[in-house]
């Protein structure tokens, strides 16, 4: 399963962006798929999950500014992100299954 990440770049602080990942996986609506980040010096974490069938759930964090979809025909998961921070500068990889993808920058200025 290949996965593609894009979206990237440098904001400033209260800006937005779109990330997305492309997946080659068959039964794609099968999986639960997720963004996760990793911050400088920081462990990763979860961002954003939607399970192949139930609720989407969200770090603390980002709660009311970030919302993931999927598009089931297009195999491919979004991360819409609004009123970025600071300290959502990280690099962003997304997750379908146990496959990973290879990241994608995200830099926010003050």
């Amino acid at each position: 399963v290949q996965l593609q990440a894009s979206g990237g770049g440098l904001v400033q602080a209260g800006g937005s962006l779109r990330l997305s990942c492309a997946s080659s996986a068959n039964f794609f609506r099968n999986y639960d798929v997720a963004w996760y980040r990793q911050a400088p010096g920081k462990l990763r974490e979860l961002v954003a999950r939607i399970p192949s069938v139930g609720s989407t759930n969200y770090a603390d964090s980002v709660k009311g500014r970030f919302t993931i979809t999927r598009d089931n025909a297009k195999r491919t998961v979004y991360l819409q992100m609004n009123n970025l921070k600071p300290e959502d500068t990280a690099v962003y990889y997304c997750n379908v299954g146990v496959n990973w993808g290879q990241g994608t920058l995200v830099t926010v200025s003050s």
